[in-house]
């Protein structure tokens, strides 16, 4: 099948190569010429694991392809994905900018000139695809086309196996033709029996914010139950470890920590609350959520000072972390972006590694930060080292090392990696999240 991708962002890079991989003929669109230039020699502008690779095999095999002009591959197409990116609007309020997907349908509708499936990738609010409909049929009365929503659920950082070994495939319709354009799409998953769940259009938008905020909501509770089991001298591992256990409830998103971020969560969980204020009723429970995530992030930065006696002026903090999760490169919303800022206004020194995010925390971190190469060279000098953000060379760090390279031998672990009691007893004055030691 001939599929041309509108967008060329971190969603619609990974589904335009996963369904080249797939076999379908792929030409992906985007109007930033050096994006385009690069992805074309098999350079991949954003950090995922696994995507360099696939991109450079399958435009060697020439079933992947990249432009600058819609008008090259729209009017080629079966179907056209647009998977172009949905930020906050600028007012902060919570609403989603659209103005980029309703671009993209004013630029595609005047193209049309057989039976295209349009289908919305961008995670957007219900009614956006039917939006683009509107807007597609004012432009070009005469189109021949259906619309279709399939929301995402790619994980930063494990985006390849989400599309290649998803647990669901959503697709909205209105129509059998379109179904079976996106089940034609989707055959390869059938010989792993992925279940496809077809739905209408607004069932389909509504989903995607539903699974990212019951997933917010799991963070935000285990973050509050470590609060109460410091207060009360409990442990949260073991609790988290003992209700997981509980099919009913599972183990996945039990793991306290500094809060969520990222491109999605934050997002996705204010758009969901503006969506139920706009139609006349709530999401409490999601907005409880919202408020304990900020505070939770606020609550890292008094750990840090206590632990530092009450003060961070003139004193040097180490970090290792600092995008949102491992194994990706993306910083917005991370819990860095709103705890650093905070320390370094109050006079700390701040010096910081990440092994793919410093580059793009330098766009969101004030001034004065200092970028260090290596994980050891954050430790020189350091009153505190905080564990940020859990990447792989952070778990088996050489603690005699770092404690000999420190001023102060103090450790605030805000994702748990590290045992307590062994810390303690290599002379570290350690801090866990949710922790009696």
């Amino acid at each position: 099948m001939k599929i041309t991708i509108i967008g060329t962002g971190y969603v619609g890079l990974v589904t335009g190569t996963c369904l080249s991989e797939f076999g379908h003929e792929v030409i992906c669109v985007d109007k930033d010429e050096n994006k385009i230039s690069e992805l074309r020699s098999g350079k991949v502008p954003i950090y995922e694991p696994g995507l360099e690779s696939l991109v450079q095999k399958n435009v060697h095999e020439k079933r992947l392809q990249f432009d600058t002009e819609a008008r090259n591959a729209v009017p080629w197409a079966d179907t056209i994905f647009i998977a172009v990116g949905t930020p906050a609007n600028r007012r902060g309020d919570g609403y989603a900018d659209l103005s980029f997907i309703y671009d993209a349908a004013r630029e595609i509708a005047p193209l049309l000139n057989e039976y295209t499936l349009i289908v919305n990738k961008s995670t957007s609010p219900v009614g956006t695809a039917r939006q683009i409909a509107r807007i597609i049929r004012e432009t070009n009365p005469g189109a021949d086309f259906d619309i279709a929503s399939n929301p995402e659920f790619l994980r930063e950082g494990a985006a390849i196996n989400d599309f290649m070994r998803p647990n669901r495939v959503v697709i909205g319709v209105e129509t059998e033709r379109a179904a079976a354009v996106l089940r034609d799409i989707y055959k390869p998953l059938y010989l792993i029996e992925t279940p496809i769940v077809q739905a209408d259009i607004e069932t389909a938008e509504l989903i995607k914010y539903a699974a990212n905020a019951f997933l917010a909501v799991k963070i935000s509770y285990i973050n509050e139950m470590a609060v109460l089991c410091e207060n009360l001298g409990a442990d949260v591992i073991k609790l988290a470890k003992a209700i997981g256990l509980d099919n009913r409830i599972g183990s996945k998103f039990l793991h306290p920590g500094p809060g969520y971020g990222g491109s999605c969560f934050p997002k996705d969980t204010l758009a969901l609350s503006r969506m139920a204020q706009e139609n006349g009723t709530g999401v409490r429970i999601v907005e409880a959520a919202i408020e304990v995530n900020a505070a939770q992030k606020a609550r890292m930065i008094k750990k840090i000072r206590d632990a530092l006696g009450g003060s961070e002026a003139g004193k040097i903090i180490g970090v290792l972390g600092l995008t949102f999760k491992p194994e990706t490169d993306d910083i917005r919303d991370a819990p860095s972006l709103t705890i650093l800022p905070a320390l370094l206004e109050k006079g700390a020194s701040i010096q910081v590694h990440d092994p793919q995010g410093m580059q793009e925390a330098k766009n969101y971190l004030p001034a004065g930060i200092k970028y260090k190469e290596d994980q050891y060279q954050v430790c020189e000098g350091a009153d505190v080292l905080i564990l940020m953000t859990e990447w792989n060379q952070y778990r088996a760090l050489d603690m005699k090392r770092i404690k000999s390279l420190m001023r102060s031998a103090v450790f605030v672990d805000l994702r748990n990696v590290y045992e307590p009691g062994e810390m303690k007893a290599l002379g570290f004055a350690y801090f866990g999240v949710g922790r009696s030691g």
